[in-house]
């Protein structure tokens, strides 16, 4: 039987990757984003087994975009969310904030529901995606970011409560990189412990493949946040970052 995979926030970075390495295991794939172009190097890969849909995830109409996308690959089986966005926003401007909500509060929120509820009703599936470190701690220099890293997190562990409860058979997981080498991160700030996109990418294949329920990306990152959870309030709000 082929399998078959949805991913959206396929047209760079981990999405990408990703897609390369599910086409590469001979997986069918739907990829969509924003952008076309790159959409299309995917379907040049395998022009058989790669449909491909543009779809702003802050638009009203995502989710129903997604559904037309699943019937014209022939089904899902994994729907893997790597859209998003994120910058720092030390002086906290109110457009930086409100467009970060959009799309990783309410795009995250309309693209997942509508995956859950179609494997709710095929009766099984796969919901993976990207949220970040960023959610363990607020971060002052990315407020929106890490707080909508942190919304996404919580989501997902309660739709995988909900789905036990209701004998669904979907599976989850959550995973959290650390620093990666994406447009995400450009610009004049340099990060520590910055990974590369394609071993960010094998590592998520992997813990999919494996049915992780929550997968940090790597070790040190592992290390650094269960440090984080340790530090008290009071002195996490007075910390320079």
């Amino acid at each position: 039987m082929n399998k078959k995979a949805i991913i959206v926030g396929a047209s760079s970075g981990i999405g990408m990757e990703v897609a390369r390495l599910l086409i590469a295991d001979g997986w069918y794939l739907g990829v969509a984003a924003r952008r076309e172009e790159p959409l299309q190097e995917l379907k040049a890969t395998a022009p058989e087994r790669v449909e491909i849909m543009t779809i702003d995830i802050t638009q009203p109409d995502a989710g129903e975009q997604l559904l037309s996308l699943i019937s014209r690959l022939g089904g899902m089986d994994l729907y893997f969310h790597a859209s998003g966005i994120g910058k720092q926003n030390r002086t906290l401007e109110a457009d930086i904030e409100l467009s970060t909500m959009d799309t990783n509060a309410v795009g995250f929120t309309r693209m997942i529901g509508t995956a859950y509820r179609y494997f709710a009703q095929q009766g099984e599936g796969h919901i993976a995606a990207i949220t970040s470190i960023a959610g363990t701690k607020g971060l002052g220099p990315a407020p929106a970011y890490s707080a909508t890293k942190a919304l996404q997190a919580t989501y997902l562990q309660a739709l995988e409560q909900q789905s036990r409860q209701r004998n669904l058979d979907i599976c989850f997981t959550d995973i959290r990189p650390g620093f990666v080498d994406t447009a995400l991160l450009s610009g004049a700030f340099k990060y520590p412990m910055l990974m590369k996109p394609d071993a960010v990418a094998r590592s998520i294949v992997h813990s999919i493949y494996r049915k992780r329920h929550v997968r940090v990306i790597d070790a040190r990152y592992r290390v650094m946040t269960f440090f984080w959870r340790l530090i008290p309030n009071w002195i996490w709000r007075r910390m320079r970052l």
